[in-house]
């Protein structure tokens, strides 16, 4: 299948769209034809007649010189020349572009638009994606619609699967590519705010002639990473501006924007997947970009987590499929998920073995059957919170009054975590932590909220749980391992802890 233009191109298959299949990069011809095209450019300035159409638009002499000069510049950034003031920030991309993908920045070609039978291809896998995104989209194009930008919404190729813009303007985005079915990934435009968004997976905003071909010098963009429950990539959300006249710093506020829209994205479409769940969301530290948001079983065990909560929790798929449980990152407050009402609420989150605490809102599960179940209840629900977590209305931060050191409860959690399957006792623990064995006893306790041997036990059958569902070893010898006397005292632990036998846990995970 191809890929169809309003102006007859060179054709181009589908799989032209991934990484990695451009021609290699020869610089020697790359600055030939620089200097070759500038001398033709200026001898047709010369012997043309006042009004001459020179490709798709009357070019100024003016504007025959910028297109050379920026086609310089690209080129020899591209060999390692130091970048000229404002191109540090895409110089990378100018480098892949050029060399990787064999790109040319003085390639007149518009940008491909898709017809829509070859769009449907790209957007079938996102409609749950864009049927998600319509408020966010359409609250952004609000914002920005006054000053002349479009918005779009791309997936991880670089296509466009949704758009916002003036239908009076259709032919000039259609002219310019910043339509629906537009194919903006690095790979076919270079650098540009949606496909080095992609490339890096991070936000970029890119200004006129930051862009690597000469055609969108004048062509003001700022894309965002939207990822998906799973941690990865799924989309890049994008404004994009024809305006010459536009200044890069007015241009700079566009990026807040996306960025906030993109998280408040991410957010929806995460509720949404997990809305028969409690969801916790992490308020981020002070002076952080992103929160954390946790998809929490009945058991308080963490089964989805988005990208910032995976990184900075060191959380992957398998662990997430294992069951992690949410006490082992937060003290236990298990009266969170105990309250009846369908209301938010909100907490204050102490880290595990320290003073520190976030602020975070739990949200109760959307039940199906409950008559609060309505489309309007459930895009409430549903709706993006991160952003606007009321710290005024959290209770005060847990004060460390007594209780052991951080540093002495971290020492105790690590010994506990290497000996669990050894005979342990009081003694031991209160000579880690460098306590009698009734200030630990006491202290412990104060700290964790539970005793030395119910923490312990705790932790002999979080280990059990986790080996049911990685290893094939019979219960008793699970049993054996993390400390038990036998399967049966593993068995009344797992069944008062989970509400199941370990053997039916284990047939529940195949």
């Amino acid at each position: 299948m191809e890929y169809h233009d309003t102006t007859p191109t060179t054709p181009f298959l589908v799989s032209a769209v991934p990484r990695g299949t451009a021609a290699p990069f020869a610089a020697t011809v790359r600055f030939a034809t620089v200097g070759n095209w500038t001398a033709r450019r200026r001898q047709e300035r010369v012997h043309s007649k006042p009004g001459a159409v020179m490709g798709l638009s009357e070019r100024s002499a003016s504007s025959l010189d910028a297109i050379a000069a920026h086609a310089e510049h690209v080129y020899s950034v591209a060999e390692g020349a130091t970048p000229p003031l404002g191109i540090q920030g895409v110089s990378s991309s100018w480098q892949r572009s050029a060399k990787k993908h064999g790109l040319d920045p003085l390639d007149s070609k518009a940008p491909r638009i898709l017809t829509s039978a070859e769009l449907k291809h790209f957007r079938e896998p996102l409609d749950k994606l864009i049927s998600s995104a319509q408020e966010e989209l359409d609250e952004l194009y609000k914002v920005v619609r006054e000053a002349g930008y479009a918005v779009l919404l791309c997936d991880s190729s670089g296509v466009a699967v949704a758009h916002r813009g003036e239908d009076a303007l259709a032919s000039q985005f259609q002219y310019w590519g910043t339509w629906l079915g537009g194919v903006w990934s690095e790979e076919v435009e270079g650098t540009n705010g949606i496909g080095t968004c992609i490339a890096e997976e991070r936000p970029v905003t890119v200004h006129r002639s930051q862009h690597f071909r000469s055609r969108h010098i004048n062509l003001s963009c700022s894309g965002a990473p939207v990822f998906g429950v799973d941690g990865r990539l799924i989309a890049v959300l994008d404004v994009s501006a024809i305006d010459p006249e536009l200044s890069e710093r007015a241009h700079a506020l566009t990026g807040a924007l996306t960025v906030r829209s993109a998280r408040a994205i991410e957010e929806r479409f995460f509720r949404e997947q997990f809305r028969r769940e409690w969801i916790v969301a992490v308020a981020p530290p002070e002076g952080g970009a992103s929160g954390m948001l946790l998809a929490i079983a009945g058991n308080q065990r963490i089964i989805g987590a988005n990208r910032v909560a995976r990184t900075s929790l060191m959380l992957d798929d398998r662990g997430l499929q294992a069951g992690t449980s949410l006490w082992s990152i937060f003290e236990r407050d298990i009266d969170l998920f105990r309250r009846q009402d369908r209301s938010d609420i909100s907490a204050r989150l102490l880290i595990a073995g320290s003073s520190d605490s976030r602020p975070a809102l739990v949200t109760p599960p959307d039940h199906p059957m409950t008559a609060s179940s309505t489309p309007t209840n459930r895009n409430l629900h549903t709706r993006p919170r991160l952003g606007s977590i009321d710290i005024s209305r959290l209770p005060p931060a847990p004060q460390a009054q007594g209780g052991l050191s951080p540093g002495a409860m971290r020492r105790v959690r690590e010994y506990v975590e290497v000996h669990l399957g050894e005979s342990i006792d009081l003694s031991m623990l209160a000579g880690v932590a460098g306590l009698s064995v009734h200030h630990f006893a006491r202290q412990f306790k104060q700290t964790a909220r539970l005793t030395p041997h119910v923490y312990l036990t705790q932790k002999r059958v979080e280990r059990a749980q986790e080996m049911l569902v990685q290893t094939d070893l019979s219960l008793a010898e699970i049993a054996f391992t993390v400390g038990f006397f036998d399967q049966g005292h593993l068995a009344r632990h797992f069944r008062h802890m989970f509400g199941t036998t370990p053997r039916e846990f284990r047939w529940s995970q195949r």
